[in-house]
């Protein structure tokens, strides 16, 4: 039975004798926020499940130490945002890192599995699906809110053994050490992207001047969601600010016209939209182009999948795993290796990539 945990004293007690490695997750809410919030930590050490309270005083200050010790290492499934929450809540980010899903990925059973099919694949045991969408914030948790929970850790010590055992095999190690030392950089360094515009397809059909208006809007409103912990599209919606970009109001009388009309925009933050607005930014002029999206060689893009998609077979590796459309766009619009595709990723591309990028030239 998975143990109850409101205490600080009760988490260190099971602390005491020092573990090497412990099963780690979360469930955290983030429907009306910027931040996950962290609603509950399950952990599996030993031959205990423990259900931790992180709404309880005290909780997360003594779970920091443990999260925080490389000495244990951290068994997780598909982590990104519950390193996030960690970091938000505990201030640290759980290190060293087993990532189960990347570890299935680099040894060739498949991309993307979710935790469930993981689990049926590696375990044989199947595992209810029935509290995906619970409130993980109300008290107290139901029976079956608990044993969902506690599920969510309790194989991933077999799952680790399995995996582990199949990596090592394979050579592949340093691999997974690799992208989880990435995804643990990525969680503490959690900064605002420098050029939102790109990832929204309506800022390539924008001119330049327009792009660099939106570039604007969209720092200034994620930099507000993340200090006043709103989700972005309750200060401003991308469909309001891509509008306001192209329509570029001559002064503010003309910008709280088109704010009063939308029925979500942000009346109340007029002037604060005027002066992101209004207000260049220092590096602007350096921003990417939204629309070289449009004028890319389609057919040099379709080369480079295809020699990933070759070099992945000769791995055994699932599609996407060495490396994603967009991944080889940045390579091909840009001619820097992105830091995603650095390490042993590069190592395995590089001699098969080379020829075609210098082929652009």
């Amino acid at each position: 039975m998975p143990i109850w945990i409101t205490q600080p004293a009760a988490l260190q007690e099971h602390f005491a004798a020092k573990p090497t490695r412990i099963g780690l997750d979360t469930e955290f809410i983030r429907e009306r926020t910027y931040w996950p919030q962290l609603a509950l930590v399950q952990i599996a050490v030993g031959d205990e499940i423990l259900l931790v309270d992180p709404l309880k005083p005290g909780i997360n200050e003594a779970l920091a130490p443990i999260l925080a010790d490389t000495s244990i290492l951290k068994i997780m499934h598909s982590p990104s945002e519950d390193l996030v929450a960690f970091m938000h809540a505990c201030k640290v980010v759980p290190k060293p890192l087993f990532d189960t899903q990347q570890a299935a990925a680099l040894a060739g059973i498949g991309g993307g599995l979710g935790y469930q099919k993981l689990v049926e694949q590696l375990t044989g045991v199947t595992l209810a699906k029935g509290e995906t969408r619970s409130d993980w914030l109300r008290r107290p948790l139901s029976p079956s809110q608990l044993e969902y929970a506690a599920d969510d850790v309790r194989h991933l010590f077999a799952m680790h053994d399995a995996l582990d055992g199949q990596l090592g095999q394979l050579g592949r190690r340093e691999w997974l050490t690799e992208d989880a030392q990435r995804t643990i950089h990525n969680a503490e360094h959690e900064g605002l992207e420098p050029w939102p515009h790109l990832s929204m397809r309506s800022a390539q059909f924008l001119d330049r001047n327009a792009q660099r208006r939106l570039l604007r809007l969209l720092r200034w409103r994620d930099a507000y969601a993340r200090e006043h912990d709103r989700p972005r599209s309750w200060i401003l919606d991308n469909e309001l600010a891509v509008a306001i970009a192209r329509s570029n109001p001559a002064d503010r009388d003309l910008l709280q016209a088109q704010l009063d009309a939308h029925p979500k925009a942000p009346r109340k933050l007029g002037d604060a939209v005027w002066t992101a607005l209004s207000t260049p930014l220092a590096d602007e002029d350096r921003a990417p182009d939204a629309s070289v999206g449009e004028t890319r060689d389609k057919q040099r893009l379709r080369k480079l999948q295809d020699a990933v998609a070759a070099r992945s077979a000769e791995l055994g590796l699932p599609d996407g795993v060495l490396a994603s459309r967009r991944w080889l766009e940045s390579l091909l619009d840009h001619g820097d290796w992105p830091d995603a595709l650095s390490g042993w990723r590069r190592a395995a591309l590089e001699p098969g990539l080379a020829p075609l990028l210098a082929a652009q030239d």
